[in-house]
């Protein structure tokens, strides 16, 4: 039930199964996006609390330590029964990510539930991930061994807090790993609560700790961490860059990255017209604007361009934008002042170069962070907001004629991560997605993430894949044993 006034029950460290205060005694206020007013102050982490951390889930991944002990379907069940609690809890989980994050309930809501698929998903892996026997030349037996790569460190972003957490703990606590996560310091809240549910579950102390703070603090610290064998990261490409140079510096730990997007949606001249407006409406307004994958650079077949771009504007100007909590609202604010000052600036950017727009491009209201939502026409490639991450509530229309230019050109960007195309002609359609440069390529439909398919990017997008057995490979050493026969005893 949506609850703007949601009992705020974890606002500390959660170190080795205990709420702690910070080493330092340090806090920071985490704002509600939609009124720019305090929610509450939350410990504030440092270099001294990843040392504990660390230390703790080290100790917890020691040979003899009963997470280690516990038999791979014991892992598999509590991580059921974190979904479980997760049911159970799933109107405070999404009251907190309405508070904190500024998205509507509805989505929030829908975003626990995915969570919770995400851990029953990895549940059943849990006692699945084996190893096998090979043929070697000569008297030996070989075998191959699959075995969790120890302490992890996980930072995350402030998008989907919740479900970006899932995504993270959930394959690391299937493969046997412990954790040290750092959420993102504009959306804390609903981090805590999941520790708090992590321990009510029957997690052993220290496989699961979380440390809020700032990137250049706890994030940096988990980075250069000696006993942090793997660090999984969400975000920007620029803080991408930070953290592989870290473990480059440190202890050339594993690295897996799932970085930012600027993913072409193309819309040919045969989709039905108003199914391909919905398709690229949601693709871009979804979450405000705030997807790695959003489809941000929509390109229309020049047939049916401007009949497009007039729906198109027609739909972003009945979009209702509004508080998280109010009935019927579709979109909230963007998390913070620094991203509604960067969006709005993009928008700006656009008009100067050309740009024609069509819809929106102001601030909606006069408190809290919402932007409107915001369509572009006459947008060239060269342009910032056909280039650059956006990040928010702005449609970008790009008018084509062929199917080999659009391939070209979707192609030509640094990002690599998702992209889309509507057409009736399925030649078309496997030919695009044969050839577009992207982890994620979505057909008649867009941004259909489910936790049995990897999720990643090409490019500057990214390194590895989360989601379906990939994002557990992630969290594995592979170990090759050779033994002489016959053996001897």
């Amino acid at each position: 039930m949506a609850n703007p006034k949601q009992e705020i029950k974890y606002t500390k460290l959660f170190i080795n199964n205990e709420f702690v205060d910070a080493k330092a005694g340090g806090t920071f206020v985490t704002l509600n996006p939609a009124t720019e007013q305090p929610i509450v102050s939350v410990a504030e982490g440092g270099q001294a609390d990843v040392d504990e951390a660390v230390r703790v889930a080290k100790a917890a991944f020691a040979r003899g330590a009963p997470w280690r002990q516990m038999d791979a379907s014991g892992r598999g069940r509590l991580l059921n029964r974190l979904a479980d609690l997760m049911q159970r809890d799933i109107d405070t989980l999404a009251n907190l990510e309405a508070l904190d994050n500024g998205k509507t309930f509805a989505d929030a809501t829908f975003d626990v539930n995915c969570a919770i698929d995400t851990f029953r998903y990895y549940a059943g892996w849990a006692d699945k991930i084996h190893g096998s026997t090979v043929p070697s030349d000569g008297p030996v037996l070989t075998y191959i061994r699959k075995e969790p790569v120890g302490v992890v460190g996980q930072i995350i972003p402030w998008n989907y807090p919740v479900l970006m957490l899932a995504w993270k703990w959930a394959p690391a606590l299937a493969a046997g790993c412990t954790l040290v996560l750092k959420p993102a310091e504009q959306t804390p809240l609903s981090a805590l609560h999941m520790a708090a549910l992590s321990m009510e579950a029957g997690f052993p102390a220290g496989v699961i700790n979380v440390v809020n703070g700032f990137g250049p603090t706890v994030g940096a610290a988990i980075v250069a961490h000696p006993d942090v064998r793997k660090v999984a990261f969400t975000g920007s490409v620029e803080t991408g860059r930070l953290i592989l140079a870290g473990a480059s510096t440190s202890n050339l730990k594993k690295v897996s990255l799932e970085l930012g997007g600027k993913s072409p949606l193309v819309i040919f001249a045969d989709a039905d017209l108003d199914e391909a407006v919905e398709i690229a409406h949601n693709a871009i307004f979804a979450n405000h604007g705030q997807n790695c994958c959003a489809g941000s650079r929509t390109f229309v077949q020049e047939g049916i361009y401007d009949a497009f771009v007039a729906k198109a504007a027609e739909m972003a100007r009945q979009r209702r934008v509004g508080d998280a909590f109010a009935d019927g609202i579709q979109q909230g604010p963007q998390v913070d002042e620094e991203q509604f000052r960067k969006v709005l600036g993009y928008v700006e950017s656009g008009v100067k170069e050309g740009a024609k727009l069509q819809a929106g491009g102001k601030r909606f209201g006069t408190v809290g962070y919402f932007v409107e939502p915001t369509v572009f026409s006459d947008v060239t490639d060269g342009m910032a907001i056909a280039r650059e991450e956006i990040f928010g509530p702005v449609q970008s229309i790009l008018k084509f004629r062929t199917l080999d230019e659009v391939i070209e050109r979707a192609n030509n960007s640094e990002y690599g991560l998702a992209a889309g195309v509507v057409t009736k002609d399925i030649n078309t359609a496997i030919t695009f997605t044969n050839a577009v440069e992207a982890g994620s390529v979505w057909v008649n439909c867009y941004d259909y993430v489910v936790p049995t398919t990897p999720f990643g990017g090409y490019k500057q997008s990214g390194s590895g894949r989360e989601l379906g057995y990939s994002g557990i490979e992630l969290y594995l050493e592979t170990k090759s044993v050779t033994i002489k026969l016959p053996a001897k005893v």
